[in-house]
């Protein structure tokens, strides 16, 4: 389906490929993988015609058709989300709104109303139309949605709307950047499903472990070092061991050479001056001037564990929410709510997006102010709010480093380092000013602020959306070895399933009229099963 022979690419001054190679078969499952910065991005834009190629082909079958799912999606226009899942022409919305002026009207006995009836069918709108439903369904759209424009949403839920697309025109090659990030936990084991059986071939850059687990059947991983595509058969897990069993093999080899060498220096070094081994000499040096050295292998990077201090005890009821009223405008989003939190509680709250999730990690840390009912905080609880958007708990004037140095007096600064290291903030980065930092490097140095210096009860909402997979196995460390109380929302799988004792699902009441919660003491898998979600109810098929 595609080849890549020969690749060459070099940016801003540094070689990301050098003869690299790549096949995609029909039907293959792979996952692109490697640093940040390595060059998966780059890559994507070069298959996709894109960006320039410095050498070598990139080849593909004339009749295969390719699709793309960018991490940010542009201006929808007018489209509505129906439309924009359907990936219908102008001629075909034409035709559609003319239907639905009609029906709206009453006026379905009218000629113009046959004329586009019979012009929509013509086009195959009348197939597209179910299965977009259906797929904007499982992506977690109502059905009151699919007629509104996309623009009326947010970023996000724009993004399922094209990722809906995608899934109902089949492409051959399904090119998929991130696609997890905007969606709710619900709507991830949905997609999860679906792509399980999926026709075409998958080319995905993800950084959700259990995503990729449970989807791909092999790994092409970006070597920085020798800037190449080295393949792996499995899955994510698998290539971790096959990745390590590689590198064992590399020091071996390496650990090998180097002994021979020595071998060969040593007899030239006691043999030089003796007449007799002249000859045995200067093969041996000739020998060694020709060999190929092998480099030191680099060890492949690992989450980096850490011992930051343990928060003071809180009292056993860390806080308390009775008939708590909560509203946005005329949408109630809670009434009469009752909750407790106690201390060691480790508590994932899940839901489909707009159930109330956010609101209620507000709610409990105070930030949002509740409309009726009452919020208890123990005596000794001290709070500490993670939001990936929160970032006025800054210093503007301070350096990264400085920043964390502040958050925590007895922190040396070679850990500071460290820890700053494995949360992506590499050598000269601990020098910027926080005012220069991008939203998504403030969401780190909050996260690192909040682990050098923990309170003992931590609100965290989406903490690894900024992270790759190695950070998010520090985070994971870290709160493993947290002794305090932790609530979080997330839709990285591996990471709930790491931490969750006790799931709470949010969900919007059969009469739309506020938010339930329904409380399972165990982490993701009892949940899945307890609640029914772990079957393949309501799965739509590719």
């Amino acid at each position: 389906m595609l080849t890549i022979h020969k690749l060459t690419k070099t940016l801003g001054g540094r070689t990301l490929f050098r003869d690299a190679e790549l096949s995609i078969n029909w039907g293959e499952r792979i996952a692109l993988v490697g640093p940040n910065g390595a060059g998966k991005s780059t890559l994507f834009r070069m298959i996709l015609g894109q960006e320039e190629l410095d050498g070598g082909t990139i080849e593909r079958d004339d009749y295969a058709i390719t699709g793309y799912l960018a991490q940010e999606a542009g201006d929808p226009g007018d489209e509505t989300v129906l439309e924009i899942a359907m990936g219908i022409t102008p001629e075909m919305v034409g035709y559609l709104r003319a239907l639905r002026e009609h029906e709206a009207k009453g006026t379905t006995d009218d000629p113009e109303y046959a004329h586009a009836q019979d012009q929509f069918n013509l086009l195959n709108g009348y197939q597209l139309e179910p299965k977009a439903k259906k797929v904007l369904n499982g992506l977690g759209y109502k059905e009151a949605d699919f007629h509104k424009t996309a623009r009326e949403f947010s970023g996000g839920w724009i993004m399922r709307a094209y990722l809906a697309r995608l899934l109902v025109m089949e492409p051959d090659l399904l090119m998929l950047d991130e696609p997890t990030n905007h969606l709710d936990l619900l709507s991830l084991l949905w997609f999860q499903r679906y792509l399980m059986n999926y026709p075409g071939a998958i080319l995905m850059i993800s950084h959700d472990r259990d995503f990729m687990d449970a989807i791909i059947e092999s790994v092409v991983e970006i070597d920085p070092d020798a800037a190449e595509l080295i393949s792996y058969t499995g899955n994510y897990s698998a290539y971790l061991e096959q990745r390590e069993a590689r590198y064992e093999q590399k020091v071996q080899a390496y650990r090998n050479q180097n002994k021979e060498i020595e071998g060969h220096q040593d007899f030239i070094d006691r043999f030089r001056q003796v007449g007799s081994k002249a000859a045995q000499v200067q093969s041996r040096i000739k020998f060694l001037e020709k060999l190929e050295r092998i480099e030191k292998p680099r060890a492949p990077r690992k989450p980096f564990k850490f011992a930051f201090p343990q928060p003071p005890r809180s009292n056993q009821k860390v806080i308390d929410l009775q008939k708590v009223a909560q509203a946005y405008g005329e949408k109630q989003i809670y009434k009469d709510l009752d909750l407790t939190i106690e201390r060691g509680d480790k508590i994932v709250l899940v839901g489909p997006n707009g159930a109330g999730k956010s609101t209620l990690l507000k709610i409990l840390a105070g930030v949002l102010p509740i409309n009726g009912g009452k919020r208890d905080v123990g005596y000794a609880t001290k709070l500490g709010y993670y939001s990936q958007h929160r970032s006025e708990t800054l210093n503007e004037d301070n350096t990264v480093l400085e920043e964390v140095l502040a958050s925590c007096t007895t922190l040396r600064e070679e850990d500071a380092r460290a820890i700053l290291g494995s949360f992506l903030f590499r050598r000269t980065d601990v020098e910027k000013r926080c005012s220069v930092l991008s939203g998504g490097e403030k969401s780190r140095l909050n996260l690192v602020k909040f682990l050098v210096d923990p309170p003992n009860l931590l609100l965290m909402d989406e903490p690894t959306t900024h992270l790759d997979i190695l950070s998010i196995d520090s985070l994971v460390s870290a709160l493993k070895a947290y002794e305090g109380t932790l609530v979080f929302i997330s839709h990285d799988v591996h990471f709930i399933r790491h931490l969750a004792e006790t799931t709470l699902h949010i969900n919007r009441n059969a009469a739309d009229t506020g938010s339930v919660l329904t409380r399972y003491t165990g982490g993701y898998d009892y949940f899945l099963e307890k609640s029914g979600l772990n079957d393949d109810r309501g799965a739509v098929t590719a």
